[in-house]
Formats: structure tokens, sequence, C-alpha cells
């Protein structure tokens, strides 16, 4: 694991409060991710929502064909609180469906929108497994104004069958948070960001981090995000960046 990034991409639209307004060049945005990976000769996880695979199916054909992973991010991109056992099962039927249609693959990976897998949530993992998932990677192992799990920890376990991979965090002023993950990456001071990635590779564990079409989105308007319960700060970070996604990664 000396020197892994474990870096995937969450197919999803910007969810916003709106629904009128301009919707981004997802198959584009895709293109420039799927470039930067062709160039460094580099397999990823793309965790799809359902609704997307069915709307973009070429798209999701063309990630397929170059060898990367497709696994499920639900069909219609909601947290897992919203969700019962029946409504859950029912969602991930749908989103293995779509995209199995467009590739003949297992689908075997899991990723909450949200990072919503909690304390609260973990029954999930017993539908999970009953649907033949055998990862997820879904927990933010801390104190979070969205979703966190605190008492999680920094390592992987195992939920009824299914493996659990918590993002990686580290320590920048009070706080922990995701160094290798999409508003996180784009925000913190690069000095941070490398000494995490040193401490990871020195102590020979993985870095887990996430990323998505619109952390590269630079022409998008400014609108509220349906995924941070109405907070103008933290919607303000959504959009900071967002032109220096790639060669921070490059770096």
């Amino acid at each position: 694991m000396n020197g892994t990034f474990l870096f995937s991409i969450d197919l999803e639209e910007f969810y916003a409060v709106r629904t009128d307004f301009r919707r981004a060049p997802l198959p584009d945005l895709t293109e420039r991710y799927l470039e930067f990976l062709r160039r460094h000769r580099a397999k990823t996880t793309f965790f799809v929502v359902g609704e997307l695979a069915e709307k973009f199916k070429t798209t999701i054909r063309d990630i397929a064909a170059e060898g990367h992973e497709l696994a499920c991010h639900t069909f219609s991109h909601r947290t897992l609180h919203e969700y019962d056992r029946p409504s859950l099962r029912e969602d991930l039927r749908r989103n293995i469906d779509a995209i199995r249609q467009c590739a003949d693959a297992p689908v075997c990976g899991f990723r909450a929108p949200i990072l919503s897998m909690t304390e609260q949530t973990r029954w999930a993992y017993d539908v999970l497994a009953e649907l033949g998932f055998s990862y997820s990677c879904s927990v933010l192992p801390s104190e979070n104004p969205l979703h966190g799990w605190p008492g999680f920890g920094n390592r992987p376990r195992l939920f009824d069958g299914v493996l659990e991979i918590p993002v990686t965090l580290a320590r920048f002023l009070w706080l922990r948070v995701p160094i290798g993950a999409g508003t996180y990456f784009r925000c913190l001071p690069m000095p941070v960001i490398r000494r995490a990635f040193r401490r990871c590779a020195a102590e020979e564990t993985a870095v887990a981090g996430y990323f998505h079409p619109y952390d590269i989105d630079t022409s998008q308007e400014k609108i509220m995000s349906r995924g941070v319960k109405g907070s103008r700060a933290l919607n303000a970070l959504l959009y900071v960046n967002r032109g220096r996604t790639l060669s921070r990664l490059e770096r």
C-alpha cells in the first residue's frame, strides 16, 4: 500500500435546490477525467448514480471500455437517512440494473451519497450484503457538519461481510478532514496535503478519496446545493479552486 491513492469519481450531477439552472456537461467533464487517467495509466472506480447511467449510457460504456470499475452511488442520489430497508433495496437494484445495461461487469462496490453511512444508518450493510456488494467507501470517520461516524476509526472494518473503507482524514488546525477528497483537496494548502500523503506512505496505508465532475467545472453558475443543509459557507466552498483540481492532482 506504500504510496497508494485510492482515487475515485462520484459520477453525479450538481444537485441543486433550484431545478431550472443550466446543467453541467457531464460527458465532457467525465472525458477530462478519463484523459487524465489515460496519461497516468491509472484505473479507478466510478461510483455511478443510476438515473445518470440511464441518461448517459454512452459515457458509462466509455468508462467501462477503458477498464475502470463501475460501482453504485444509489439510483437517485439520496442520503441513507432518507431510506428504510425496502426502499434502499429497491433503489440499489435499480442502480445495479442501470449500470449493467451499459457494461457486463460485476457491480460489487457502493458509496453512500454525501458519505451518509453513520452509526444510525449501519443497518444498510445488511442490505448491501444481501445484494452481493463486497465493499463500501461511505464513511467519514469524524464529526462533520453533514454526516460523520466519529467512533469508526481510520482502518477498514467488516460489517455483515461488507468491507467498509473509510475516507482518509488528516489534521488541519483543530479539524480532521478528508485530505484527498473533492472540496477539501481543492481548498487546503498544498503543503498540508503533501505532508499527509507522505505520512500515509510512510505508514504504508492508502489514501482513500473522491472527486466529482463539478470539481473541475469552472463554468457552472453559483447556486445552492441540496447537500449542504442550507449552509451558505459550505456551499461557497464547493466553488473554490475548481480550475486547479487537475493541476493539483498532477502535483
